[in-house]
């Protein structure tokens, strides 16, 4: 195991997360393969004495109070440890720690020398933001780096990195250069500056900055143009400045030069006497001598003329440049005095500002404190929602209770009305046994019916009061319901204007009277003294009436109405009407005027046909009324299937193929088997059809067989429990059950609750107990009460289901 202690190693960085990242990535693969540990160092600036950053932007600091001073303050503390802990986190496994360092108004250059010698830093990383965390600009940051680099202590290995790069710094003539690991120069940094650019930046205007600074308050003006010239003169005149400057220069040097050569060297004139007591020399020497002394002060007098013209120019140029200076300055001081001006309109603004600043800061007081309320109401709605929400809760999960129960209850109730209707057509297959045992009797004992006198006619209709009279119309005008010994019989009599002799009466009297069928209204007797027949009385009325009547709104007409099984077997019985009729022997008859008005109702809801009228003596006739017969007995069917009146109306019929009939079934009579709706739909089609194909082979006898087959199936079905198909009515496939009133099978609009417990429509329910029911129309139990409850609960989720759906 390695006992190597771990090297410290400084990483200095700055509020840049990414660019701390980096800085941190490059050190820890740098000495991947060395153990260290991490020194984060981080300087914290104190916070501007005059400026303060807010989440309203920046603020003077005499316009935040020290409360929130200090918590701006906090803010700050919190985002650098937040910012530290992250650079602690990314180091890893890496042993890490941060020194958080203050800086007191010192340059950071300094500050990093100190902590070097004051900790022995021998490693030090330095991200290449940490100069830009304080105030320093990027060139003076570029600076900085070097100030630090050529002043570290040698023993501190000094690392710049830039964007997770190193950046190598190199000494180049006046000049430091920042270059990257592939040699290209990446910052560069100069030492002294030239005179011509200390000329360049001194005769500068320096109001061009402010002037694009401040063009809002001076756009263009004469001062502009005066400024752009007098910048053009002091361009043109800085080379001359330069070189005088480098002439004043050089001609100090060369007087120092000769100032000193002056008094290390005496002349000749300084040693006369050493001439004059030369007593060897001869005359000739002494004139040479003297020849060369004047010639030596002619050119020392040439000399000194020259340096005289020299400094004369010398003279009147520095006065020349002593002008320009002084036109400089006057103008220098003009620039001032507007940047001065122009300072104070800007302060003028900056007070401005401040009072709209601190309106602002007003107006978003007021605002939170309105929000503060705000937040209180919410608070204080969300928990009353919250108690409702609680409430509604509870009180659907009861009323899924009731329902739950509702609809059990609502299953065994059907599954009891499936076993009644079962029991029913058990005892109307019964009855109509009965009916054709009895019959069968009747034409045993030979059609057995007798004649009536008058006296008994009347007393049977009570001198033929109006209120016993049924219907008037045709030839037997009249219809009056009367009362016999044996039961309630119909009596029809004659039109006053219709003459018909007693002959033709016997006639018809003794062929109807030997006609028994159980689907055919039978005669039992006549009175010839008035003209009458007397027939068993059909106490449903006209299957007209059934049909058309079962569309009302009320419970009486709805509980009228013809279920689909019920339907076809009253279908299947004018069928066998019919075919007795056209295979009676020894003449046949046909009835001519089949329709739904002649087909009657017993009160078992036998079908009986009347009015069929004597048998045709011509064959091509009779043939032609089968056909006619056919033909009334599809419109009946269609009726029957459909629930509508479609007399007057065939044509439109025959357009329709048999999927537009089922489509069209009547709603009332329950929900009929698609697939034998269907077989019943072609087979009236086909007898609507005989019109239009009269070599057609169909016969009342095929229609029959047809019949049967629709008829067994059907019962088959009910046998079972009734048909397993879908509804044809899809507009109620989707409505819950405890929705839809019992009675009136439809969506409750204003459901109420009576003493049976189940909810009912109030027209439906008050139309019951009106018509002096005391059981429930759901158990036939006896009610303990009549008073009626609104089931509001009820009522709103039916209102919820039904907006739902018309949103859908």
């Amino acid at each position: 195991m390695d006992n190597t202690p771990a090297e410290k190693v400084y990483v200095a960085v700055g509020n840049d997360l990414q660019d701390g990242f980096k800085t941190l990535e490059w050190t820890l693969r740098k000495w991947s393969s060395h153990p260290i540990s991490i020194v984060v160092l981080h300087v914290i600036h104190n916070i501007s004495k005059e400026y303060v950053y807010t989440p309203f932007g920046k603020l003077p600091a005499s316009a935040v109070s020290e409360e929130k001073l200090e918590v701006l303050k906090k803010f700050e503390q919190k985002k650098i440890d937040k910012l530290l802990s992250q650079y602690i986190t990314f180091c890893g496994k890496v042993k890490a720690e941060i020194l958080k360092v203050k800086n007191i108004d010192e340059p950071i250059q300094k500050l990093v020398l100190d902590l070097i010698s004051e900790l022995q830093i021998t490693k030090l990383v330095m991200g290449f933001t940490f100069m830009k965390s304080s105030s320093w600009k990027s060139k003076s940051t570029i600076s900085g780096s070097f100030y630090v680099f050529q002043n570290k202590p040698d023993f501190c290995e000094f690392y710049l990195i830039c964007g997770g790069k190193q950046v190598f710094l190199k000494g180049q003539n006046d000049e430091g250069i920042m270059e990257d690991d592939q040699g290209v120069v990446v910052g560069k940094v100069k030492d002294k500056t030239p005179i011509k650019d200390w000329i360049e930046k001194f005769f500068t205007d320096p109001s061009a900055h402010s002037s694009k600074r401040n063009s809002r308050f001076s756009p263009t003006s004469s001062m502009d143009l005066d400024t752009r010239n007098s910048q053009n003169q002091w361009e043109t005149h800085v080379g001359e400045i330069e070189s005088y400057f480098q002439l004043l220069g050089s001609s100090d040097l060369d007087e120092d030069n000769n100032h000193d050569q002056d008094n290390s060297s005496p002349t000749e004139s300084d040693m006369p006497e050493y001439i004059d007591t030369d007593s060897n020399l001869c005359l000739a020497e002494k004139i040479e001598s003297l020849r060369r002394k004047i010639s030596e002060a002619q050119q020392t007098v040439q000399m000194k003329r020259k340096e005289a013209k020299e400094n004369v120019e010398k003279h009147s140029k520095a006065q020349w440049i002593l002008s320009l200076c002084s036109q400089r300055t006057e103008e220098l001081e003009g620039w001032i005095k507007e940047e001065v001006k122009m300072r104070m309109e800007m302060e003028k603004e900056l007070e401005a500002e401040k009072e709209h600043m601190s309106e602002v800061v007003n107006d978003i007081e007021e605002s939170k404190s309105r929000l503060g309320s705000l937040v209180e109401l919410q608070n204080e709605l969300s928990n009353k929602l919250q108690i409702s929400t609680l409430a509604k809760t509870h009180a659907e999960a009861q009323l899924e209770k009731a329902v739950r129960i509702r609809g059990e209850m609502v299953r065994d109730i059907e599954e009891l009305r499936r076993q009644r209707d079962v029991l029913n057509r058990r005892i109307e297959f019964c009855r109509e046994k009965d009916a054709i045992s009895m019959v069968a009797k009747v034409n045993e004992l030979s059609c057995g019916y007798r004649e009536y006198t008058i006296e008994e006619i009347r007393s049977a209709t009570q001198e033929f009061s109006e209120s016993l009279r049924l219907k008037s119309g045709g030839d037997w005008s009249n219809v009056y319901k009367g009362r016999m010994k044996h039961g309630t019989v119909a009596i029809k009599t004659l039109n006053s204007s219709t003459e018909l002799s007693d002959e033709v009466f016997h006639a018809k009297v003794n062929l109807l009277g030997h006609i028994r069928h159980p689907n055919l209204v039978a005669m039992v007797g006549f009175c010839l003294e008035l003209k009458c027949m007397v027939f068993e009385y059909m106490h449903n009325g006209s299957l007209r009436d059934m049909l058309f009547s079962s569309h009302g709104s009320s419970f009486r007409t709805r509980s009228r109405a013809l279920r689909w099984h019920d339907r076809v077997r009253i279908a299947v019985q004018v069928c066998s009407g019919l075919v007795f009729l056209h295979l009676i022997q020894p003449r046949p008859m046909v009835h001519g005027h089949l329709s739904t008005s002649r087909i009657l109702l017993d009160r078992n809801h036998v079908a009986k046909i009347s009015g069929y009228e004597f048998p045709q003596e011509d064959r091509d006739e009779y043939v032609s009324d089968v056909g006619l017969d056919i033909w009334a007995f599809g419109v009946v069917m269609c009726e029957l299937l459909t629930g509508k009146n479609w007399a007057g109306l065939v044509e439109e019929a025959m357009t329709l193929d048999k999927a537009a009939l089922v489509q069209n079934v009547d709603k009332t009579a329950g929900d009929w088997p698609l697939d034998l709706a269907e077989e019943f739909a072609g087979l009236a089609w086909r007898c609507l059809s005989i019109d239009c194909e009269p070599n057609t082979d169909l016969n009342i006898s095929r229609v029959m067989e047809n019949l049967d087959k629709i008829k067994n199936r059907a019962d088959a079905l009910m046998a079972r429990g009734g048909p397993q198909v879908v509804s044809i009515d899809d507009d109620t496939d989707d409505v819950p059950r405890v929705f839809i009133c019992p009675i009136f099978q439809d969506i409750m609009k204003d459901p109420h609750v009576a003493a049976d417990g189940f909810s009912y429509e109030l027209e439906a329910i008050s139309e019951w107990l009106s018509t002096g029911h005391d059981t429930s129309p759901m158990t036939n139990l006896g009610l303990s009460h009549t008073g009626l409850t609104p089931n509001r609960t009820l009522r709103s989720l039916i209102q919820d289901w039904q907006n739902k759906t018309s949103v859908q």
